[in-house]
Parts: C-alpha cells; structure tokens; sequence
C-alpha cells in the first residue's frame, strides 16, 4: 500500500510502493511514513511526511523559490528582505499540529531536495488543493516534481470522497506551465495574484496567475 495513501486518513486504494517506517513522533496511527522509490539505492531521494522540526529546512527552500521565479510578481523589497522569516511563520504554522486537511511531502537526500504541500476539499468545485511543490535549485528536472506530484495524487485517491486536483501558477512562470501542462493538467481560468500574507505592497503591479486541474487525478498515475 501506498505511504502516502494514509496521509492522515484510513487506507484507500491499494498502489505497489515499497514502504519502510520511521521516526515519526506522535502522530495519527494512519499518517504517511517515510518511503523510498520503487529503488532502494542509497543515492536515491526518500520521500516522507514533513512534521514540527522540518519548518526551518521548508521555508528555506520556499523562500528561495520565491527569489529565483517570483521576481517581477513579488516585491525585490520583499523577496531581499522578510521573505525567509514570513515563509518560516507560516511553515511553523502549519507544521506544528497534524491537520487532517493537509498533507506535506519531503523529497530529501542528506539535505532538502524539495517539498509538496496540498490542502483537502479545499475548493467545492475544483477539490484538492496544491499549493505549493517546489523543488531545490540544482535538482530540478530529476523527477523529483514529478514524484512529489504522484504521491500527492496518491493521498488525494485516498481521501474517504475523492476529488479533483488543482494549483495556482503565476502567468509569468512558463516553465511551470509547461512542468504541469506535460503532467496532463488543464489550464481553466485566470486572476490576480494575491499579495503574501495579504501585504500590498510585497507585490508589484498586478501580476496574474492561473488554475490548472486535473478533474480526474488518477490518471497521472498511469501517466509515462
């Protein structure tokens, strides 16, 4: 069965991955634990449920993100300034209880390679929520997202009602489009970016960005 397929909820649909159990603290009996691709080789990334200590690491690689492919949409005073410490509040946040609505994966090898953060029956209409996947500079294109997204995929498919899966893209950020567009995701609407932590002025302009579904999840796991 697949770890991710218990991301805080009983056990859904049954998918061939190779599971082994670590540390991970009090938690719901259900919750993912860590995991290994289909391979067990030592240079290959492990994948598991982010919990309270890996706040710091996640903001980290959250606010780099923003740096590098934000720029232009969020404020230079921002992005150079109180980026990090915003990112590291909110990530403490959410990271500091388990929460049924929420499931976080890491992609790690010795440090941080990138991270997944989706939010259940979030929309009525459009349904899970990926808010965030990012991956570490210098890791990008060795299918690291492209994991990080099926297992998201496979904790949704594991939900008790089962749902679509959609994200927010910023329009200046062609590369993840394209990242998205490959993973078979529909492009559905357009609309304004809002400023983070609802700030005005960690914004620039009035850039926009995009929903993307996918109405029938599922199918990214037969993709290629």
């Amino acid at each position: 069965m697949s770890v991710l397929s218990r991301c805080f909820w009983p056990p859904g649909p049954i998918y061939t991955r190779k599971i082994i159990a670590p540390e991970c603290g009090p938690r719901d009996p259900y919750i993912a634990r860590s995991m290994t691709g289909d391979s067990a080789h030592g240079d290959e990334p492990r994948f598991r449920v982010a919990g309270p200590a890996d706040a710091q690491a996640v903001a980290q690689l959250h606010a780099d993100s923003w740096r590098r492919h934000y720029r232009g949409a969020y404020s230079d005073t921002f992005l150079d300034g109180d980026v990090l410490a915003d990112r590291l509040a909110v990530w403490t946040d959410r990271l500091r209880e388990p929460d049924p609505r929420r499931c976080t994966i890491l992609a790690e090898h010795d440090s941080l390679l990138g991270f997944a953060n989706t939010v259940f029956d979030e929309d009525p209409t459009w349904g899970a929520l990926l808010d965030n996947l990012h991956v570490a500079n210098g890791h990008r294109r060795q299918g690291i997202g492209r994991r990080l997204l099926t297992l998201t995929v496979e904790a949704v498919l594991a939900r008790p009602q089962q749902t679509a899966l959609y994200l927010w893209v910023l329009e200046q950020n062609r590369d993840a489009q394209d990242f998205y567009e490959a993973c078979g995701a529909i492009r559905v609407e357009r609309d304004l970016v809002e400023p983070p932590g609802g700030i005005a002025d960690r914004i620039t302009g009035t850039p926009a960005k995009l929903r993307y579904v996918w109405p029938q999840p599922v199918a990214l796991l037969g993709a290629p």
